[in-house]
């Protein structure tokens, strides 16, 4: 239940401080007094589309906090255990603790700049969360919400809401879910094979091309490039091994010579002598190293050629596929083998696909056929109660049949399609409600649609937006009558322009603007009898209130009162 609702800066109010209660309350004012502006607040921090435009001129910010009392007196309300003692952050349900003492409370931030921050027990949450946790507070009937009863997913959404048909719902969506990511990947399977075998030829031509270029070794092009440099650098490299070898082993002059002589000159140091005789070994076999390279290294044109030739295939290759490395042109020809091999089994790796989706559709069938099942079971009932619900509105010949058929095809909702077709007088074949309508048949029809699935949505409070407009007279007191019997079991708010309806309420607020020295600002306050007799006064009258009209508005509420 919505127990205070506090709002600074935001467009018309700079400080707004509201306490609820339990049961029917309305909120009266002139035209323009700033009802829809409350309206707006509270759409706003219940997860509504934020809109820097709504801030107070020459304000930076707006603040609006709402408080929820989480244990309720209003009987009947389902007080579920949907949150968990001790976690201050939305549950998965969507549900959320309270602050210890009984209360949520929610708070929108929206900054100048198009900051806009939301918060629940002052844990930031994201606006979906938001929208989510507000979907299961509260329920706010805009004017323009009438329109939905248009709209066939409206519709659907209601009957399923009669039908308390959330497990069926989930086992469809989850079935339907499967089949379709099944669907896709068969789609995506087929239009694979069909671009695979035309592009057949093509694959296999590449996938030979580096297969024949025999590609092992991914280092091979580094080795090419040593042995290139050295092939390419004979007799550079031929001169500095003799000019090494004769530095060495060159007749006296050469390094192991004079190493031996040093060695016998040192013969009484054993020490030195032992560390100079295997320099000397160490020369000896760098010597014949030196010796062996040399032997070796001869100028080879073909070798060289052919060496040549080898790394330009491979670059060429790398090149003509976009890649850097030789492991990438392995990596490439093993995906053309694979699917090369592959193209040869698509035809039964497709009809196991096409087994499997089949499966899974008819699956998804079954559900949807439970699913169909539970909402059929509602229609008759829901239709008669809208029926009945009419005529006590005053549409005496009122008839109302929920027709569902198939749908075109199966969506995320099933394979329903559910109508609300329409009738206001004797021998009128029902239609859609906005062929044969009028406003005030729409609003008390929409009046009726809430009050039967408020029963079972479980929602602790509902607020209506002018639900009276194109009504009058002894319809509109049965409207707040209505409103108020829906009070005796949820927090229900009304915005009306009707005494009538007014006068139902078992609390009544008043929205006026007053003019400061440097603005117009609106405010809100709970009216006491005598100011409630006053206001309804100047609602029947207009603005010359009479004895006659405040004994017609006391009267009226007496009416009201003794129901």
């Amino acid at each position: 239940m919505l127990k205070r609702l506090h709002i600074r800066n935001y467009a018309l109010i700079t400080e707004l401080d509201i306490e609820f209660g339990s049961g029917f309350s309305v909120l009266t004012g002139e035209t323009g007094a700033g009802k829809s502006i409350i309206l707006g607040a509270l759409n706003l921090v219940m997860g509504g589309r934020a809109d820097t435009k709504a801030i107070t001129e020459g304000e930076e910010r707006c603040i609006i906090e709402a408080v929820f009392d989480e244990n309720s007196s209003v009987t009947g309300i389902k007080q579920g255990d949907d949150s968990t003692a001790g976690e201050d952050k939305l549950g998965e349900d969507g549900s959320m603790t309270g602050t210890g003492d009984g209360e949520l409370i929610v708070r929108r931030e929206l900054n100048r700049s198009g900051r806009s921050r939301s918060f629940v027990n002052d844990e930031v949450v994201t606006q979906a969360e938001l929208k989510e946790l507000s979907g299961r507070l509260l329920d706010i009937h805009s004017q323009n919400e009438n329109l939905l009863l248009g709209d066939d997913n409206f519709q659907l959404q209601m009957t399923d809401m009669l039908a308390k048909n959330k497990q069926e719902r989930e086992a469809y969506t989850a079935a339907y879910t499967a089949w379709r990511e099944s669907e896709k990947e068969l789609h995506e399977l087929e239009a694979l094979a069909a671009k695979s075998r035309k592009d057949q030829d093509y694959t296999a031509f590449q996938y030979k091309q580096l297969e024949e270029a025999q590609i092992s070794d991914t280092d091979e092009l580094q080795q090419l490039e040593a042995e290139e440099y050295r092939l390419s650098h004979v007799e550079q490299l031929q001169a500095a091994l003799q000019t090494a070898l004769q530095a060495l082993d060159g007749d006296e002059g050469g390094a192991i010579h004079l190493v031996r002589q040093a060695e016998e000159a040192m013969g009484d140091d054993e020490e030195l002598g032992g560390r100079l005789g295997s320099a000397e070994i160490e020369l000896k076999d760098i010597a014949a190293e030196i010796s062996r390279q040399a032997e070796m290294t001869e100028a080879d044109p073909e070798r060289l050629q052919a060496v040549q030739e080898r790394q330009e295939l491979l670059n060429s290759l790398m090149r003509k596929h976009g890649v850097q490395t030789l492991q990438e042109l392995k990596d490439l020809r093993d995906q053309w083998a694979e699917l090369l091999q592959r193209i040869d089994s698509f035809d039964a790796e497709t009809e196991e696909k096409k087994k499997e989706t089949e499966a899974l559709f008819k699956k998804a069938d079954k559900a949807a056929q439970t699913l169909s099942k539970s909402r059929k079971a509602v229609l008759q009932p829901a239709s008669e109660q809208l029926t009945k619900d009419l005529a006590e509105l005053g549409v005496a010949h009122a008839h109302v049949e929920m027709e569902m058929t198939e749908a075109e095809e199966y969506t995320e909702s099933g394979h329903d399609k559910v109508q609300l077709l329409f009738a206001a007088n004797l021998n009128q074949q029902p239609r859609r409600v906005s062929e044969v309508a009028s406003g005030g048949e729409t609003s008390r029809l929409m009046l009726c649609i809430k009050a039967l699935t408020a029963t079972e949505n479980g929602l602790q409070t509902l607020i209506f937006d002018e639900i009276d407009t194109g009504v009058s007279g002894a319809v509109a007191a049965k409207t707040g009558r209505i409103m108020q019997e829906m009070g005796k079991k949820r927090q229900v708010i009304a915005i009306t322009h009707l005494p009538q309806t007014a006068a139902c309420g078992n609390a009544h607020y008043k929205v006026y603007k007053q003019d400061t020295a440097t603005r117009t600002e609106t405010h809100i306050r709970r009216l006491n009898a005598e100011e409630r007799v006053e206001e309804i006064a100047a609602m029947l009258a207009g603005d010359k209130v009479s004895e006659a009209s405040t004994a017609a508005a006391r009267q009226l509420i007496e009416q009201q009162r003794s129901r």
